[in-house]
């Protein structure tokens, strides 16, 4: 009976693991972060705001890479670089793919989402998202700062991740789900300089995933959402926005909130898809577009 009884604890206990490891993943809680840094865990830390930000204040030790910083120049907007680019500006700023990355931006969870999915896709092994919550920052006393932050030049080997990426082949090809991250006025077309979406697409703002406070929802919540657009851990998903910027935030939630690892980025977004002359769908119907600039919402 002894036996038993132990190996019931033991089994309760696994689960209890399972259950902690798929609801929390690669999010990073404020006070978990403030054990990480009390033990003097090595690890890098990632501001990815844009650098007027940084300056005016940020996380003690943290370097500033902007996500706009990691994208190719040309005609096609949010792109991004080549890989071995992308791993030297990395690498200049002291990140090393094999130690433990932490990402936290302004609180909208855009930023850091997209730089985080950067760094798996390049296959850091270790990557965490810390969400700006200024009250439970202070409530876990993160220390604050000015001042710039000094490095030495990391060492960063590409292993490229391209199941969470997506081509407009794929997209195409019509065997997956494609989750539209905008807001529901770019996605129907009525909004200034959206034409409407990829056709096929279903909607759902990023904006759901998060709570009032910008953190991401609980599982309950999330199944419940993505349940409402026929989506399911057996779906196939391809989540994209204007440049796929928030459509990392919907990659972030279902990886690590859920636990699911079937879902991709299509990183050239609908920018790509118009710029190629691909159709959009509205609620009239099917149409080419002619709008190219900047949609609301930005990214």
């Amino acid at each position: 009976m002894k036996i038993i009884r132990n190996l019931l604890l033991i089994s309760i206990f696994i689960v209890g693991l399972a259950k902690v490891s798929s609801a929390q993943g690669d999010i990073l809680s404020a006070a978990d972060f403030m054990k990480m840094v009390k033990a003097k865990k090595e690890l890098v830390i990632i501001d990815a705001s844009k650098s007027e930000t940084y300056t005016k204040s940020h996380v003690k030790n943290a370097v500033n890479i902007p996500h706009a910083t990691l994208y190719k120049e040309g005609d096609i907007e949010g792109l991004i670089m080549e890989p071995n680019k992308l791993a030297e500006i990395f690498a200049s700023k002291g990140v090393s793919n094999d130690k433990l990355i932490v990402v936290y931006d302004g609180g909208s969870q855009k930023y850091s989402s997209r730089v985080y999915w950067i760094l798996k896709y390049l296959g850091a092994s270790d990557v965490k998202i810390l969400h700006k919550d200024m009250n439970e920052w202070r409530k876990s006393r993160v220390p604050i700062t000015k001042m710039p932050t000094k490095t030495s030049k990391g060492t960063f080997t590409v292993s490229l991740n391209k199941s969470i990426i997506a081509d407009i082949n794929e997209v195409k090809s019509g065997s997956a789900v494609i989750l539209d991250a905008r807001a529901a006025d770019e996605f129907d077309g009525s909004a200034d300089k959206s034409d409407g979406h990829l056709p096929g697409s279903v909607n759902i703002d990023y904006k759901d995933f998060l709570t009032e406070s910008g953190a991401f929802k609980t599982q309950d919540e999330l199944l419940s959402l993505l349940k409402s657009k026929g989506i399911t851990s057996s779906s196939e998903i391809i989540s994209y926005c204007r440049t796929s910027v928030r459509a990392t935030v919907i990659y972030a939630a279902i990886v690590n909130v859920l636990g699911w690892n079937n879902i991709k980025v299509y990183d050239g977004a609908y920018l790509e898809w118009i710029a190629k002359g691909n159709k959009l769908q509205t609620k009239a119907g099917v149409a080419v577009s002619k709008k190219t600039g900047s949609a609301s919402g930005g990214c």
